[in-house]
């Protein structure tokens, strides 16, 4: 048996302890740059299999790595743990149930997904202790939903050191992305204006909501003048007070604005300001502009995604049970067909075309054959924070199968199903395909030279550079 059998056999006998720390993540669901819990079990278990952990890095509390080895190349894996606010949700069950009201809870799989990374890691340190050459280094990634929190890192010099990274994520599909991601900016505007009664004296008043909304309806027309891969969210976030018999004095909105390249959402960012600064403008009040975060678009690196290809088709479709299948039926029959992703889109980063073939002439509830690489590169309307390592080294990912398909991203189905058996089976394919890709990269000088090349072309050799400003902090609260 070679060495790397031998390590991705030896993922076996740390299968329970995986699914036991993804289940107690589940079970302890804390949202961004807040992932304590979390963050305390991977340092502890990192620490008890031999790897030299750095807590705090980038100066967040909740971001961490773990590394093992000497020397290059030196290989990245992505772990994340946050989870969202408002999907509190019991378990393995087919109806809406919050275990605590208004709670958060794993819409998004990321307790699956950074165990599946680590056991991955873990069998990655399996082969580098026969004597191979090479470093993995497990991250763990705090406030992918919402906070950047791979931006941030990736800005404060923590994936300097890498050749190359993979990551994967929860999802309906066992496919290699070749889907690329839109860069975002998310700014919070906060305008302040002067309070007063507004039946005895409104002309004493200047309304801070005023131009909020004023903000937004200026964006409306906008949006008839921008490119059409460019999306612009917004919420209110402070409407100034309750009572309308007073000019409102402060209000914020916040702003979402995405695009399938940094160069093209900082225009969009620009357009956005003026906008904003010409409604304070006509409301005679002020605006400061906050920037909260970014995210680049993802640069997908073929050469990494087809060693992961033949990894995932060596680890073979997932085998699910009879009882998945059932469990699969049940939640599915809870999803209309309205807010499925059996529609243009898939769950998070299966390729449009690839997805539909292979749901033709099937109702199968659970799809755990590896569907082949895409041949082209598509663009997804998602973001993520990966996007910002991909610009500083190679980077693959993967999707696995862990809910039945046509699972709506973000929902209370996807909690449901997070510590089903049907989830912990993607998540173990997950890692060893993942262990597999890292090991042929570390044995196979030419794989990572491609790979390099390959990003070289695509960034015509520019460095990255991280499109939040070095003043931006992460919301810490």
């Amino acid at each position: 048996m070679n060495d790397k059998h031998s390590a991705l056999q030896a993922l076996a006998q740390w299968e329970d302890d995986l699914c036991g720390l993804s289940d107690a993540i589940w079970d302890h669901p804390e949202t961004g740059y807040h992932e304590f819990f979390a963050a305390d079990a991977y340092c502890r278990i990192l620490t008890e299999h031999g790897f030299t952990v750095t807590q705090n890095l980038a100066g967040i509390p909740t971001a961490f790595c773990g590394r093992y080895g000497s020397g290059g190349p030196v290989i990245g894996l992505l772990g994340e743990f946050d989870a969202l606010p408002g999907l509190s949700q019991e378990a393995e069950t087919a109806q809406k149930k919050a275990v605590i009201p208004d709670g958060a809870g794993h819409g998004c799989g990321h307790n699956l997904l950074g165990a599946g990374s680590l056991g991955a890691a873990l069998a990655v340190k399996a082969y580098l202790e026969k004597g191979h050459p090479g470093t993995v280094i497990f991250y763990g990634c705090p406030a992918e939903e919402g906070g950047a929190g791979k931006g941030f890192m990736a800005r404060d010099g923590v994936f300097d050191s890498l050749d190359a990274a993979f990551s994967w994520h929860p999802g309906d599909f066992n496919s290699v992305q070749m889907e690329s991601t839109l860069a975002n900016y998310q700014i919070c505007y906060h305008f302040q204006g002067v309070s007063s009664h507004a039946g005895i004296s409104p002309e004493l008043g200047r309304s801070a909501l005023d131009a909020a909304e004023l903000m937004n309806v200026g964006v409306q027309f906008l949006r008839e003048h921008v490119r059409s891969d460019v999306r612009i969210h917004y919420a209110i976030t402070d409407a100034g007070g309750t009572l309308p018999g007073i000019v409102q004095p402060r209000a914020q909105v916040l702003y979402l604005m995405r695009a399938s390249d940094l160069p093209m959402v900082r225009q969009v960012f620009e357009r956005v300001n003026k906008v904003a600064q010409g409604a304070a403008m006509m409301t005679e009040t002020s605006v400061r502009i906050e920037f909260i975060k970014a995210c680049s678009n993802l640069l997908l690196n073929r050469t990494l995604a087809e060693v992961l290809q033949a990894n995932m088709e060596e680890t073979g479709p997932i085998p699910f049970s009879k009882e998945d299948r059932l469990l699969a039926e049940k939640i599915r029959a809870t999803i209309e067909e309205k807010d499925s992703y059996y529609s243009e889109y898939s769950s998070l980063i299966v390729d449009p075309l690839l997805r539909s073939q292979a749901l033709a002439g099937t109702d199968d509830p659970l799809h755990g054959n590896v569907m082949p690489l895409a041949d082209t590169e598509s663009v997804s309307p998602a973001s993520t924070d990966v996007g910002d390592v991909s610009w500083i080294c190679p980077v693959a990912q993967l999707t696995a199968a862990t809910m039945p398909a046509g699972t709506p991203m973000h929902s209370w189905q996807e909690v449901a199903v997070g510590k089903s058996a049907m989830a912990h089976k993607g998540m173990l394919c997950a890692a060893r395909a993942m262990a597999g890709a890292v090991i042929d990269t570390l044995a196979d000088p030419l794989i990572l030279a491609n790979a390099k090349e390959e990003m070289r072309l695509r960034t015509h050799g520019e460095p990255y550079i991280s499109p939040i400003p070095p003043e931006a902090a992460p919301q810490v609260n």
